[in-house]
């Protein structure tokens, strides 16, 4: 599944697209807090297939807490830090099979993108198409000229992914353990423009 060229609702300079349609009817919208019960469904219902590569999967989140987290990447996005998106299917609106971000962790002139997805809709090329529509936005905004995508080495599936779009695994990290999966050995996967 390879994404057709970004659209937006909305675009600010220095931003990215609030809008990223794939190809299947697949597409990234920015997060909004009119998201927070859907995304909250979706990561309640992902939690075993989550929990064993992110912290915060430890737990299921309230409402609250979901909605706490979305005003806050709303906020992120305002200040040009972080760009969250959710991934929905096309043919039904509000649906969320999964998240994925463009952070501003890894320093100046860098963004780093996180992701994951719906366990029924893994294996569908879903997160493959999403980290290239982003990887392509975040290397067309002024001042970015590397995206990182960083995992545990034992996470195969989201290696994969980086590895399929031609990033370079640039190092091997030793990591704290904070996922009962992970292994303590990040992979930091680079592209640059």
């Amino acid at each position: 599944m390879s994404p057709v060229m970004p659209r937006s609702c909305e675009v600010s300079p220095g931003r990215p697209p609030e809008l990223l349609r794939l190809a299947g009817g697949v597409s990234l919208h920015r997060r909004s807090t009119d998201h927070a019960a859907a995304l909250n469904a979706a990561v309640r219902a992902n939690l075993e297939h989550l929990r064993p590569w992110l912290e915060w999967a430890a737990e299921a989140p309230s409402p609250t807490q979901t909605a706490e987290v979305t005003r806050a990447g709303v906020a992120a996005w305002d200040a040009g830090t972080d760009y969250i998106y959710l991934v929905g299917l096309d043919a039904r609106p509000g649906s969320v099979i999964g998240s994925f971000g463009l952070h501003g962790r890894i320093g100046p002139g860098a963004l780093e993108i996180g992701y994951w997805v719906d366990a029924d809709h893994v294996g569908r090329g879903i997160a493959t198409a999403a980290a290239e529509a982003l990887t392509g936005a975040a290397l067309a905004l002024p001042g970015v000229g590397r995206v990182e995508i960083h995992c545990d080495q034992a996470n195969a599936a989201s290696a994969a992914v980086p590895r399929k779009l031609g990033y370079r695994l640039a190092r091997i990290d030793d990591a704290a353990v904070r996922a009962p999966g992970e292994t303590g050995r990040q992979l930091v996967w680079v592209k640059e423009r």
